[in-house]
């Protein structure tokens, strides 16, 4: 008796063993950050020779890369899949189909997420924006999932969404199976594609920078605290976002921004072997990028190049402006070496439309090219009808009378 009563112990422990380790396989580990430790790895790290699995070093205006390994490489990406996520559900925000205020209602099924969440009830309801907190500071797939409801339906209508984003964007390497990162199989992405999700939020809507970069709060009306897991907020200087993650299947991973300068800069690194490592390289990687690069704004739009005869129109002339902002990252002390190359049309042809182009300047430094931008008019021109030409020509002989 005494032996089946201990085998049926060892199996139970067996049992719990096994349960335990599911469940910390899809946990987001709780992220460390010690100071000290960040410190020691940033001091032996190189920029080319970093730990992660693949990263990338992304400038958030131009989307210009500055550094990257492996950065196409399909791998697990965690929680780091909800930025995907956010971005869906700012869209829904800012084309006005939700709002801030709307009220969110938990299924059972969204209750039922496990890894890191708010504990969500079925049935409790929340705002928005405080849905928003919930996934941006502490990654709640719970809460993730009531949002994405919200948004398409169901969970599944929104991971079509998200897919089809994805290809819009040009995510070559992206594929999500949900909305949470829970997911391993068949569920990847790449530095490169998350460096472009991740421009595409933050810079189309940057009012997720407002959650992104708070470090502490809470949900619940107070009752459930809220500390960000992304620990650059409190520890790097002007970083402001953007997203952990980690499952023993992805390692652990960050996408982090940070603007300075007049430069935003988006970091991603996948794969990393500890947190503190995770959070001292993306630190190495932010620091190069301020360090060595610099935001130069060459042209601004609506800047007059010169003037451009008009053939056939009600006035002779329209102004040729530039089309676009320019603005160029540059390694510090280029910028005294842009040559401007303009090709402009001698005249144009009525009728002429507003940011029509009529011209285009190349910008190079040493012969290389490092941007284009168009020339366009800056007005409509009619074309000249026969009762201008008549109008025309009786003031040319009053203005002759009176000579």
């Amino acid at each position: 008796m005494r032996g089946k009563g201990l085998l049926g112990y060892l199996i139970i422990i067996c049992l719990v063993v096994n349960i335990y380790s599911g469940i910390a396989f899809a946990i987001e580990e709780k992220p460390v950050y010690n100071p000290a430790t960040v410190e020691k790895i940033m001091a032996s790290a190189s920029v080319s020779e970093l730990k992660a699995k693949s990263y990338i070093l992304m400038d958030a205006s131009t989307g210009q890369v500055l550094l990257e390994n492996n950065s196409n490489e399909r791998l697990p990406i965690a929680s780091v899949t909800k930025i995907m996520s956010m971005l869906l559900v700012m869209e829904a925000i800012d084309s006005g189909k939700i709002s801030l205020q709307d009220t969110v209602t938990a299924s059972e099924y969204a209750s039922g997420m496990g890894g890191s969440q708010a504990y969500i009830e079925p049935g409790e309801q929340y705002s928005v924006h405080d849905a928003l907190k919930a996934v941006a500071l502490h990654s709640s797939n719970d809460v993730t999932v009531s949002l994405a409801e919200l948004v398409a339906g169901s969970e599944e209508a929104f991971v079509v969404l998200m897919n089809e984003k994805a290809a819009e964007l040009g995510m070559k390497n992206t594929q999500f199976r949900d909305c949470t990162g829970l997911t391993d199989v068949d569920h990847y992405s790449s530095a490169y594609d998350i460096a472009l999700m991740s421009r595409e939020l933050i810079t189309k809507h940057p009012k997720i920078l407002e959650y992104t970069s708070i470090y502490m709060d809470s949900f619940r009306n107070g009752e459930f605290q809220l500390v960000n897991t992304n620990k650059l907020v409190r520890f790097y200087s002007n970083c402001d976002g953007l997203k952990t993650g980690f499952t023993r299947a992805a390692g652990f991973c960050l996408a982090a921004t940070a603007s300075r300068n007049n430069m935003r800069l988006i970091s991603v690194v996948l794969g990393e072997p500890d947190s503190n490592t995770r959070f001292a390289e993306t630190r190495k990687l932010l620091d190069y990028g301020f360090a060595n690069y610099e935001s130069v704004e060459i042209n601004k739009k609506g800047d007059l190049i010169s003037d451009i005869s008009v053939k056939k129109g009600k006035v002779s002339k329209a102004g040729a402006v530039i089309g676009n902002d320019v603005k160029v990252l540059l390694p510090r002390g280029q910028k005294t070496k842009i040559v401007r190359q303009v090709s402009l049309n001698e005249e144009i042809t009525a009728p002429v439309k507003a940011e029509q182009k009529v011209g285009e300047i190349i910008y190079k430094i040493d012969d290389n090219e490092i941007c284009r931008v168009d020339i366009v008019a800056d007005r409509d021109v009619e074309k000249i009808n026969i009762g201008h030409i008549f109008v025309r020509m009786l003031r040319s002989w009053f203005t002759l009378g009176k000579v």
